[in-house]
């Protein structure tokens, strides 16, 4: 895939998405998308997942982020277009 193909999201997403293994989850999906990019905890409860890789791909990763994982309640997900960084792979933090 060249950098041309590449877009890039940066989700933030709200509700009790902390402690449910959240970040864990949507790190195995990213992965899974082929995508690129991380998911960490924010100070205010939220998790912020940044994405880099297909649209196609982020426009599933998107759809998985509406529910998360099985403990997760998601209340709400924003959705920036950001200008794509190539990373190595999906961490959490």
């Amino acid at each position: 895939m060249s950098a041309v193909d590449l877009s890039a999201r940066r989700f933030r997403v709200r509700g009790r998405v902390q402690g449910v293994a959240f970040r864990a989850a949507t790190r195995t999906r990213a992965i899974l998308l082929g995508l690129d990019g991380h998911a960490r905890n924010l100070p205010d409860g939220s998790v912020e997942v940044l994405a880099c890789g297909t649209p196609a791909a982020l426009a599933a990763l998107e759809s998985y982020l509406q529910h998360g994982p099985p403990l997760a309640r998601v209340d709400s997900v924003e959705v920036e277009t950001v200008e794509p960084v190539p990373q190595a792979g999906f961490r959490t933090a």
